[in-house]
C-alpha cells in the first residue's frame, strides 16, 4: 500500500502517521519528490482501511500495490534510481558504457584492454576473475589473482571495476571491487542475493536466462530487502526456439521494465548474440529502446581470447562503437 501525502503537509502530522504505522508493524518506505511525498507501506496491510487514511487531512490518496516486489516498485519510488560508482553516474538521464574482457588473462592483456577503452568512453572496466561455465573442462577463470590484476588495471587507469561473484565464501575478496556482478545462473541464489543485501556496494543483477521480468525484480527485491537498495539490473538475453544466435535480446525488457521500476536498466549485446557482428546493432537498439547503459567485451586478441572471444569487439571495433553510442545516446536525452 502507498499513502501520497498533500504538499502542503504538516510535518508533525506526518510524523505521527509515521510513528502509528510503525507500531502497527509496518515497515516504512518513504520517497520524496519535489511535489510530493509518498509512503510505502510494507508488510501485512490486508487489514488496513484506505478510508481511515483518506479521513486524515494531510493525504492525498492511497493506492494498494498487487505486485509482490514493494521496493523495486517504480509505485514506492517514482522518481528514477541514480547509482553513483565512484563518481560515475548511472542511472535517471545517466548513461554509462562497461566495457572489458570476459576474463582476465594477464597482466599485459588487462593493462592494454582498459586503456583503450577508456580511451574510447568506457566508464567502468569489467573482467571476469571467476567464470561459470556450462562445460567443466573449459576455462574457469584465475580466481583471487585474477581480481587482483582487474585491481590494478583499475589503478592504472582509474576505472571503477565489475565482475562477477559466483558464491558467499568470496565476498571478502570483493573488498576493493566497486560493482558486484550477479550472473545470470544465480539470479535465484536467494542465500547469495541476502548477503550481497547487507554489502553497501552496487551489486549489477543480470536475468536468468530463462527467467520472467518479475522474477528478475523479486531477485532485486532480495537485495534491497536486505538493506542495500543500489541495483543495477541486465538483460542479457534469453534462451528461446532460435539458435542461430547465442541468446535472443528481450528488448522489449526494457520499456517494461522501466514502467515496473525505478532501478537502472542496462543491457549486455555481447551475451545476448554471442556474435561480435551484431554487438553494435543491438547496442543502438538498447539506447534506443531507453536502455541506461551497456556492457560490452573486449579483448585485444579475441582469436586468442580464452573464453566468449567469438562475441568480443577489438578494441578499434569498440572504438567504432563507442563513436556512434557517443551521437546516439543525446539524441535519446541521456548523457554520457
Amino acid at each position: 500500500m502507498i499513502i501520497v501525502l498533500k504538499k502542503d503537509a504538516a510535518p508533525n502530522k506526518v510524523d505521527a502517521l509515521k510513528e502509528k504505522l510503525t507500531h502497527m508493524g509496518l515497515k516504512l518506505h518513504l520517497s520524496q519528490g519535489e511535489d510530493t511525498m509518498l509512503i510505502g507501506l510494507i508488510g501485512d496491510t490486508s487489514e488496513l482501511s484506505e478510508d481511515a487514511f483518506y479521513a486524515l487531512d494531510i493525504v492525498e490518496s492511497v493506492k494498494r500495490i498487487k505486485e509482490p516486489y514493494k521496493k523495486a516498485n517504480r509505485s514506492f519510488h517514482p522518481e528514477d534510481t541514480v547509482i553513483d560508482i565512484c563518481g560515475v553516474k548511472l542511472g535517471g538521464g545517466h548513461f554509462q558504457v562497461i566495457a572489458g574482457p570476459c576474463s582476465v588473462e594477464t597482466r599485459e592483456q588487462m593493462i592494454e584492454v582498459s586503456e583503450d577503452v577508456k580511451a574510447s568512453g568506457a566508464g567502468l572496466l569489467r573482467g571476469g576473475a571467476f567464470k561459470p561455465r556450462t562445460s567443466p573442462y573449459a576455462f574457469q577463470g584465475l580466481g583471487s589473482d585474477g581480481l587482483k590484476l582487474l585491481l590494478e588495471a583499475k589503478k592504472a587507469t582509474g576505472l571503477p571495476v565489475v565482475t562477477e561473484i559466483m558464491q558467499i565464501g568470496h565476498l571478502d575478496l570483493f573488498e576493493d571491487v566497486d560493482v558486484i556482478q550477479v550472473g545470470t545462473r544465480n539470479m535465484q541464489n536467494f542465500e547469495l542475493l541476502k548477503e550481497l543485501g547487507k554489502v553497501n556496494k552496487p551489486i549489477l543483477l543480470k536475468r536468468g536466462m530463462s527467467n520472467t521480468l518479475d522474477e528478475l525484480l523479486m531477485s532485486a527485491e532480495y537485495i534491497m530487502a536486505g538493506g542495500n537498495e543500489q541495483v543495477i539490473l541486465c538483460e542479457r538475453g534469453i534462451r528461446t526456439f532460435e539458435t542461430s544466435m547465442r541468446n535472443t535480446l528481450d528488448i522489449s525488457a526494457i520499456p517494461m521494465l522501466k514502467k515496473k521500476t525505478h532501478l537502472p536498466v542496462i543491457v549486455d549485446p555481447s551475451h545476448a548474440a554471442g556474435l561480435k557482428f551484431m554487438v553494435e546493432p543491438l547496442t543502438m537498439a538498447a539506447i534506443a529502446a531507453g536502455a541506461d547503459g551497456v556492457m560490452i567485451e573486449v579483448h585485444n586478441n579475441p582469436e586468442k581470447a580464452l573464453c566468449d572471444g567469438m562475441q568480443s569487439l577489438t578494441p578499434k571495433m569498440f572504438d567504432n562503437v563507442m563513436t556512434k553510442v557517443k551521437a546516439a545516446v543525446p539524441f535519446f536525452g541521456k548523457t554520457l
